[in-house]
């Protein structure tokens, strides 16, 4: 079993990255030990937007009267959970079709580096057998990070696998985590009728985001009655009754919460351990692989992309990263004709699925201050948004930056009804180095959500005509 490149991971690195390298004319295999498409279309992104898809037409139902629709209903918990379990059952469907459609061998079961060029597989029998590939891409990804004080039991202490999944609907839930996962999560589960606590260590929620996002967000969660503890950290958990009591120290003294479960929303770990970089030399730092731009790491021959390099453990950033690598690794052997252009990460456009959405790319106002640029900022409500007052959702913003010296775009924070489709024009814009002038020159469909981009840099230049 010899091929031209091998990919050890089939997510949303791993599989795309086999996909390319099937384009570009090479003999390729996959090794995955257990479900295509990885954690995104099996536990992460997409069963997860399911469910909070769900969430947010329950809410529709709840408030129909403020449309002129008189509705009623309840939430069958365990219906949704089977409709979110379905997409994702579908989306693995669409990569194993893929890879026929590719012509790329599947081999599940677990991979463990062996040696130069080799790859040993055990199946789910227990039997091993070597797989050789000229070219091995590791795709492993991450799971849940476990803190010393916050043990996953997966029962009372969970991680987003185990939130996906639950039997029946908790009645309350401490979220322990406030990025992407714990507030999308903390969003779902307080749709569906529980009593939502988010627990988040540093001074403020969405903590990577601008910090005008994390007000408005935290102002929107407090409105639907979610309780938010910043500056605060759980030392100690007791599982031991019918729920959960956590001890939990914040700047006004230490509480003791109680819940049914407890999330666990604390980061990711990279998927590392046990592959077999000791053996060939493999080198990591803080729990990652290193690699260079184009994702070799210090081992001819071996790569690694995705949640197990430096850089943003997120699905498309993987995806493009996988890409990068093949396309290089043709380039140097003269199947492709130009060799890529390295990933910008300072370019990536971040979204998390809560409601409000939230989208962002580039630099926060903080950062660009601190960065040393004299900066023109623009802010557009969209309370003023016609199309967000007549679809019910007017919460939220859209916040640009420029710098003032040369009108460069220099990021886009955004909070508000369905703004996560709205970031890619900042991402396109700011990798053509368009200006603020180019971007107020191109027409802005009305009425839509985007034309508050428009708006928001009106605002920054002093022209804003709907404020």
């Amino acid at each position: 079993m010899a091929y031209d490149v091998v990919v050890l991971g089939s997510g949303t690195g791993g599989y795309p990255a086999a996909i390319r390298a099937s384009q570009l004319g090479f003999k390729v295999a996959i090794i995955e030990k257990e479900n295509l498409g990885g954690v995104c279309l099996n536990w992460g992104c997409i069963p997860t937007k399911a469910l909070l898809k769900s969430a947010q037409v329950y809410q529709d139902i709840l408030h129909s009267k403020d449309y002129g629709i008189e509705a009623s209903g309840k939430a069958d918990f365990p219906a949704v959970i089977k409709r979110s379990r379905g997409v994702s059952d579908k989306m693995t469907k669409g990569v194993q079709f893929l890879m026929k459609k590719n012509k790329i061998d599947v081999i599940m079961g677990y991979g463990k580096l062996k040696a130069k060029g080799q790859i040993e597989v055990t199946g789910a029998d227990g039997k091993t057998h070597i797989v050789e590939g000229k070219h091995i891409i590791i795709a492993t990804g991450a799971r849940s990070r476990e803190l010393p004080n916050l043990k996953q039991d997966g029962k009372k202490v969970i991680g987003y696998r185990e939130a996906m999944t639950l039997p029946e609907q908790p009645k309350s839930i401490i979220v322990v985590g406030s990025g992407a996962i714990g507030v999308e999560f903390a969003y779902f589960y307080w749709s569906m009728g529980a009593k939502v606590t988010i627990v988040e260590f540093l001074p403020r929620i969405v903590p990577v985001e601008d910090e005008d996002i994390s007000k408005e967000l935290e102002k929107n969660y407090k409105k639907y009655g979610i309780e938010v503890l910043t500056s605060s950290e759980v030392t100690s958990v007791d599982t031991g009754g019918n729920g959960v009591k956590a001890k939990v120290k914040t700047p006004t003294g230490e509480v003791t919460l109680e819940a049914d479960v407890l999330l666990s929303a604390v980061g990711i770990s990279a998927n590392i351990e046990n592959i077999g970089l000791e053996t060939l030399g493999v080198k990591t730092d803080k729990g990652k692989i290193t690699v260079d731009k184009f994702y070799q790491t210090n081992v001819p021959g071996f790569y690694a992309i995705g949640d197990c390099v430096p850089g943003q453990a997120l699905a498309h950033v993987s995806t493009k990263e996988g890409i990068i690598c093949i396309e290089n690794i043709a380039y140097n052997e003269k199947k492709f004709a130009h060799q890529p252009e390295a990933l910008d990460y300072n370019n990536v456009p971040g979204c998390t699925y809560c409601t409000p959405e939230v989208a962002s790319a580039g630099l926060t106002e903080k950062q660009a201050r601190d960065a040393g640029y004299e900066v023109k900022v623009g802010k557009f409500p969209l309370s003023a948004s016609g199309k967000a007052t007549g679809v019910g959702h007017n919460e939220g913003f859209v916040k640009v930056i420029f710098d003032a010296k040369y009108g460069e775009w220099l990021g886009t924070h955004m909070i508000g009804y369905n703004v996560t489709e709205l970031i890619s024009e900042t991402v396109l814009g700011r990798k053509l180095e368009t200006t603020y002038h180019e971007v107020l020159n191109a027409i802005h469909p009305h009425p839509t959500i985007s034309e508050a981009v428009k708006d928001a840099v009106e605002a920054a230049y002093g022209e804003a005509i709907h404020l």
